[in-house]
């Protein structure tokens, strides 16, 4: 009876320690998966500020040539507005005179298409 209680001990205390292995093998398991996962967002990161970086770098020489192009296209309408201005001083004079004059001289007359009946 005594063998067969020890042999009883003996498998109790055999599946205490594989239990306590498993829950050890948990307990790392877990830990090395919160680790992984900590890794994978630090190397993510890493990553998305490279490829921000790179992202501001082309933008900003896309941007300065654009910013050289605004430049251009507002010098461009300053003139066009000037000469504008210029050629509408120039000719308002002579315009209003001349609408003035289709205005005040009427000369009536029949139309063509008129019939007499």
């Amino acid at each position: 009876m005594t063998s067969q209680s020890q042999g009883i001990q003996q498998l109790l205390q055999a599946e205490k320690r594989a239990k306590d292995k498993l829950e050890e093998a948990k307990k790392r398991k877990g830990k090395r998966l919160k680790q992984a996962k900590e890794e994978a967002i630090a190397e993510i990161d890493h990553y998305r500020l490279q490829r921000e970086k790179e992202f501001r770098n082309k933008q900003t020489s896309v941007m300065g040539s654009q910013g050289n192009l605004s430049a251009k296209i507002e010098e461009q309408t300053t003139e066009t507005i000037q000469k504008l201005t210029s050629s509408y001083q120039k000719n308002k004079e002579s315009m209003m005179k001349k609408l003035l004059n289709m205005i005040y001289d009427v000369n009536p007359e029949v139309h063509p298409n008129f019939r007499h009946a």
